[in-house]
């Protein structure tokens, strides 16, 4: 079933009407959602602070005269708002999140790797040049509708492609609810033909592969050159990791940026729902098939496969939604069996510890 996401998917920005002036909190993006969470009792013993910095070992968390580095709080990731326990920190309690961004982690040990928490705009970026890939932008896309965050593709280095209304054509074809943004990440087109979406008070990120132009954008908004970036390969266009861990970072007067490292693999799980609301079209037809488990190959009666063959459908975008959807359903079971192993050992664990403390006991 198609979510509706037309409360986040304005055919344009909405505006605020008059600047408000922001507490030190709203301005880290502190909304009444997380207000509501705690008693007035915990905001003065547990101050919120907001993890705007994530390392192997520590967490930078910001709030309310509050600036400092805590170890590393489960379960935890950047942009999340956690309870700040001063006497032991890695105890803080982290609140419910407005949005989730999340894929399988690298490698085969199946594990949930947390991307980034509490995003309001997720701006794709993608470059005019070899870099391009639908398949990519797909996949950050899914991700984030999945989240429920509001996707915007933007398209770097314009200026350099020989045919740039190709590559806008191409990204515009992915869906005609996401926003498509071209400009020069250098200089104050990034300042201002992403000024609806970076508000103050909101939290945006940039996504997508090394050397697209991510942390140039960031530098841009914030109007220093605190980022660090690199150039592209000059051989592939491919880029090189410049940033090297999560950071948000706060743009005077406005929003704050979500910088990260870029990712050469993004294998999504849990993302369903997303997949549904990117491919509504050939969802929409699936669900007219004769058959509820149509495989959309040789059985009668299928509405995929006769809008193959009128045209109203490419194949080359049938076949990108079935290599998503058999992924993300090979890595939820995966991730799925792995959880249910956890907790059988886990019960297996107490139980023994709790057998071991009665033979310690003796008869009574």
């Amino acid at each position: 079933m198609v979510r509706n996401y037309s409360a986040f998917f304005p055919s344009r920005p909405k505006t605020n009407g008059p600047d408000k002036i922001l507490s030190p909190l709203q301005t880290l993006g502190w909304q009444a959602f997380f207000a509501q969470q705690i008693s007035a009792d915990e905001l003065t013993a547990t101050p919120p602070v907001r993890v705007v910095e994530v390392h192997r070992n520590a967490f930078h968390v910001v709030g309310e005269s509050i600036d400092e580095t805590i170890l590393p709080v489960r379960d935890a990731t950047v942009g999340d708002w956690l309870l700040l326990d001063s006497a032991h920190p890695a105890s803080s309690r982290v609140l419910d999140r407005l949005s989730l961004l999340k894929r399988r982690a690298p490698g085969t040990d199946r594990q949930i790797q947390l991307i980034a928490a509490n995003i309001d705009t997720v701006f794709v970026v993608s470059s005019c040049n070899q870099d391009f890939n639908i398949a990519r932008l797909e996949r950050y896309i899914a991700l984030a509708l999945e989240a429920e965050i509001a996707p915007v593709i933007v398209l770097t280095k314009s200026d350099l492609a020989t045919d740039p209304e190709n590559y806008v054509d191409q990204a515009q074809a992915i869906s005609s609810a996401v926003p498509v943004v071209t400009l020069d990440a250098r200089g104050d087109e990034p300042g201002v033909k992403l000024a609806d979406w970076c508000k103050p008070g909101k939290t945006v990120a940039f996504l997508g592969s090394s050397g697209v132009g991510k942390s140039t954008l960031a530098n841009a908004l914030s109007g220093t050159e605190d980022i660090a970036t690199q150039a592209i390969r000059e051989d592939d266009a491919k880029g090189r990791h410049t940033t090297t861990h999560r950071q948000l970072h706060a743009v005077p007067g406005g929003c704050l940026v979500l910088d990260t490292p870029g990712m050469r693999e993004l294998q999504l799980t849990d993302a369903a729902a997303g997949i549904d609301d990117l491919f509504s079209d050939v969802s929409g037809l699936a669900a007219r098939c004769r058959f509820s488990d149509c495989r959309h190959e040789t059985e009668p009666g299928c509405a995929v496969r006769a809008a193959l063959e009128d045209g109203t459908l490419e194949a080359g975008r049938l076949a990108r939604w079935r290599k998503l959807k058999a992924e993300e359903a090979f890595n939820s079971a995966s991730l799925a069996e792995r959880r249910s192993k956890d907790r059988a050992f886990g019960k297996m664990v107490r139980n023994a510890m709790k057998e071991k403390k009665q033979k310690t006991r003796g008869p009574e």
